[in-house]
């Protein structure tokens, strides 16, 4: 027998997973390459040659979660949980100001059109908020309150939005709160959106590196931004956060967040979907939190983030048809596969989705958590 095809299959074997098995969660082979590829190259080659279309699964999303059940990140099937090393990472800053423009670009730059109908008309490009929500928009709306009623908004309150994205949560905040928000990207894709979004709103949108910014904020968010920061620059995050925001001011961080801490991303996720990105540990932020914040509030609710994204896949294989020609059959089997494998990360627990609510030791009363 190949030995890469036993080594295969001995990884897979206390899975349940099998190869061209019946099940919908089986991987079905069509080219013999698919063995000694993955078994060299693991994670990287797993996403690849699905890509080209090497092998096949009917239910991508249940065949990773019992991978990742299985504790595979530790076997070289690995492909979430920041299981291999990129070894540049750990001596140069991937999110320099340069760095981060070119990153930024070359994933929220691939066509607006894609965002607008994979996502809920606010364009929230985060995990929802499910809790009282019956299909996406209501729990992007709800995520969005959630939020609001976290950071206590009264009307006229300054807000920085750090990542705005498309200008959703800036557009709901101001015209239901009735507060004046700065939204900052690095994207001028999403620029173009959120100006047209917020156009009649007392919202400004503007394209520059959150180290830049200037003034001063009664609450500052970021929601789905500290994953593109890097690990370097979590204590300049956290300095510029403390520098902006009054002494009575209320922050909050939206985030991914790792069981484990990890200093490298996995290399195909690097490579074709989010480059050079970290899911942060708590050790990491707290780390550089400590000289600035006191943490007020930690809430995890990272089982929505599953739900979050089989709605994306959902609304972007239905819409594949209006977007087929702008995009390639490639394209379509790698986006595939990256919604997939990342909701299996949050319904096996690997990943965890928290806010995280941080005022300064001059806060003047009780913070009262909300849910």
């Amino acid at each position: 027998m190949n030995k890469y095809k036993l080594f295969v299959e001995n990884i897979l074997e206390d899975t349940g997973i099998r190869i061209n098995g019946p099940n919908p969660f089986d991987i079905q082979v069509y080219q013999d390459r698919f063995y000694k590829e993955v078994a060299l190259g693991g994670s990287l080659a797993l996403g690849e040659t699905y890509m080209e279309g090497v092998w096949d699964c009917n239910s991508l999303d249940h065949m990773f979660t019992m991978l990742l059940n299985g504790n595979l990140e530790k076997a070289s099937l690995s492909t979430l949980n920041s299981g291999f090393s990129y070894f540049w990472q750990g001596f140069f800053n991937s999110q320099s100001r340069k760095n981060s423009r070119k990153l930024v670009a070359n994933h929220y730059n691939i066509g607006n059109d894609l965002f607008r109908k994979m996502l809920d008309p606010y364009m929230m490009y985060t995990c929802a908020y499910w809790k009282k929500a019956e299909n996406l928009k209501e729990a992007q709306v709800q995520k969005m309150d959630l939020i609001c009623r976290k950071l206590k908004l009264s009307p006229g309150m300054k807000i920085l939005d750090l990542g705005c994205g498309w200008g959703g949560f800036a557009a709901y905040a101001s015209k239901v709160y009735q507060v004046n928000v700065v939204g900052v990207t690095l994207s001028k894709e999403q620029v173009k959106v959120a100006k047209n979004r917020c156009k009649n709103l007392s919202v400004q949108i503007k394209l520059m590196d959150y180290r830049d910014i200037t003034g001063e904020f009664d609450r500052i968010v970021s929601i789905g931004m500290i994953e593109h920061v890097g690990y370097q620059n979590y204590g300049k995050y956290m300095e510029v956060v403390n520098r902006l925001i009054k002494p009575e001011g209320i922050s909050l961080i939206q985030t991914i967040g790792s069981n484990q801490t990890n200093f490298k991303t996995d290399p195909w996720i690097g490579k074709y979907i989010f480059h050079n990105s970290l899911i942060p540990s708590m050790v990491q932020l707290s780390i550089a939190m400590e000289p600035y914040f006191v943490l007020e509030d930690v809430h995890n609710f990272g089982l929505h983030y599953d739900k979050t994204l089989m709605a994306w896949l959902a609304n972007f294989k239905e819409a594949w048809t209006e977007l087929e020609s702008s995009y390639s059959s490639e394209f379509f089997r790698m986006w595939e596969y990256y919604l997939s494998v990342s909701a299996a990360s949050f319904r096996s627990r690997k990943n965890n989705l928290w806010q995280i609510v941080m005022t300064k030791s001059s806060y003047p009363k009780e913070y009262i958590p909300v849910r």
